[in-house]
């Protein structure tokens, strides 16, 4: 008699998981090696595939890393920016769950890591570099742009110069995510996340917030 199983593998992957598996993989390398260094066959191997089998779903390594940020990084802005529109509190309220929830979905994660790799290498890979400016740089700073504008035009935030203003809160967080993939990695003055960003919403907010008026000093008279 047969055995009915016998014909059968123990266990094969569902191909429809697959592509997930490489994207998985494929950020994994990206973020240990960084782009240059990335190899397709290091990919298909971490994933448990053949390269031929990668090639199936990317043609090339530019086409994946496009599709790890499209599959990880841009639905994070998406959310975001739906957030901005029907967000019903105070903007005070919504800057901080934009900067929380940016650090708990892209900066506490290994996605944080693509930031500290396009700054490494955007010099020698231009399309790569043209790619993510359009698809997330551009984007999150559009939506960083809109929030400071709805505070301003609520009359929560004063009358500031938006563009300048979007570099400004931008820049302490790329901060903390190019500390998380070196200093930190090397164990090198530890930093608290969690302390840094609830001290640079304190002061940042104290610099927006339109109710709150700075005290200068008098000037001192030499007579």
């Amino acid at each position: 008699m047969t055995c009915p199983f016998k014909s059968k593998p123990r266990w094969t992957r569902r191909k429809d998981a697959r592509p997930q598996e490489l994207l998985a993989a494929a950020l994994d390398l990206f973020v240990e090696r960084g782009y240059a260094a990335t190899r397709l066959e290091d990919v298909a191997a971490r994933a448990g595939v053949s390269k031929g089998t990668l090639y199936l779903y990317f043609t090339n390594k530019e086409e994946l890393f496009k599709a790890v940020v499209r599959e990880n990084v841009v639905p994070v802005l998406g959310e975001a920016e739906g957030m901005i529109s029907s967000f019903e509190g105070s903007t005070v309220e919504l800057f901080r769950e934009i900067i929380l929830g940016w650090w708990d979905r892209i900066g506490n994660t290994k996605l944080s890591g693509i930031s500290k790799l396009m700054m490494a290498e955007s010099c020698n890979f231009p399309e790569v570099t043209q790619f993510y400016h359009d698809e997330v740089i551009s984007r999150g700073n559009a939506m960083i742009a809109r929030m400071l504008e709805r505070g301003i035009e609520r009359g929560e935030f004063r009358d500031i110069d938006v563009t300048q203003a979007t570099s400004v809160v931008c820049a302490p967080m790329l901060m903390l995510m190019l500390w998380k993939h070196s200093f930190s990695a090397c164990r090198i003055e530890p930093l608290s996340p969690e302390s840094y960003l609830n001290s640079f919403i304190d002061l940042l907010l104290h610099g927006l917030r339109k109710d709150i008026q700075a005290s200068a000093p008098a000037p001192q008279s030499n007579g």
